[in-house]
């Protein structure tokens, strides 16, 4: 089965134990849940303010597992949110709330977005597309570029628009009117150009995660379904066209699997073949996730997108994943050129 296989210390193993036994008894967690029961919210602020002290695999292990719950997009823009907030601006008064999730962050940031405002002279205007975990933040963190802005979520100076997208999350355009000191500065340069590239990297590696589990799911779900459904008086997963389909899903989800592995090791350790990893593993699991989607859907039949099943809700998840990436064509030329 396409499972993450990182290299996890003792705490890490326990985290995705507790979220596993969690979601088990809880099919659709909301925030309360994952803040309060689970103390999510924290997972990468310094353990000194409350939080868990968590880097990318520990993101990574959390996404995996939120993915069929359908629970991971506003989550891991909060959780990328804070540790961009906790390494730019360590000592910043909001990072106990944001670790108790009594406050919500959400980053505004080429991978978490549709489209950027327009950033001059200490001024942002213009409008941000369908911003993940954009219609409950309290607080959002800019990263465009060579410049990391926070400010709050003040209906005077951010509009806000609230989207209910396909695969049933909610995201927000945001127009934003924010003058020179509206908004906070918490880095520029060099330095805020590399925190907003790990950013990107960060939320892509998270969302390969996240498909991962959802194909993971849908894999199970096909092959119990194969065992159970019958036709002319014997299982359908005794024909021999739908084995070889069902191995079909395994297989590319394995190989988007070992590439998201990759990228999610690349993040964590900085290593100088990130930007090349995160490319490759957002490729291989953009076409993953239609190869098995589709699969699925097909397996089942006509049921395959209805409400009565989960399959459907994960699926349209999927392809947002996918869609969200960005074009192919970037990342493409991006591995091409982080390659030679």
């Amino acid at each position: 089965m396409a499972d993450l296989d990182l290299p996890l210390r003792g705490e890490q193993r326990m985290l995705r134990d507790s979220v596993q036994r969690f979601l088990a008894d809880t099919a659709r967690p909301t925030w309360c849940d994952l803040s309060e029961s689970l103390g999510l919210a924290g997972i990468a602020l310094p353990e000194n303010i409350g939080g868990f002290g968590g880097g990318a695999i520990d993101i990574a292990l959390v996404m995996g597992e939120l993915g069929p719950a359908l629970a991971g997009a506003d989550w891991l823009s909060h959780a990328a949110a804070t540790m961009l907030l906790a390494r730019a601006a360590p000592a910043h008064p909001d990072q106990p709330e944001l670790a108790a999730g009594r406050k919500r962050i959400a980053i505004v940031c080429a991978a978490s977005t549709a489209a950027m405002p327009i950033v001059d002279d200490g001024t942002v205007r213009g409008s941000a597309a369908l911003v993940a975990g954009g219609a409950e933040a309290d607080l959002f963190l800019l990263a465009d570029r060579d410049l990391l802005f926070l400010f709050p979520a003040d209906g005077a100076k951010v509009e806000q628009r609230h989207r209910i997208m396909h695969d049933g999350s909610v995201s927000a355009d945001l127009a934003f009117t924010l003058k020179p000191g509206d908004a906070a500065l918490l880095a520029s340069g060099d330095d805020a150009r590399a925190l907003v590239d790990y950013a990107n990297d960060l939320i892509f590696a998270g969302r390969c995660a996240e498909a991962v589990g959802l194909m993971q799911r849908m894999i199970v779900d096909s092959i119990d379904y194969l065992g159970q459904r019958k036709q002319f008086g014997t299982a359908i997963g005794r024909f021999q066209s739908l084995r070889h389909r069902a191995a079909d899903m395994q297989l590319a989800a394995m190989k988007a699997a070992a590439l998201t592995e990759e990228a999610i090791l690349a993040v964590d350790q900085g290593r100088a073949d990130r930007a090349q990893a995160v490319s490759a593993a957002c490729i291989e699991v953009g076409d993953a996730v239609r190869i098995v989607g589709e699969s699925a859907v097909q397996i089942h039949g006509a049921m395959g997108l209805t409400e009565e099943l989960s399959l459907g809700g994960h699926f349209k998840r999927a392809l947002a994943i996918a869609a969200a990436f960005g074009p192919r064509a970037d990342h493409l030329a991006r591995f091409s050129s982080t390659a030679s």
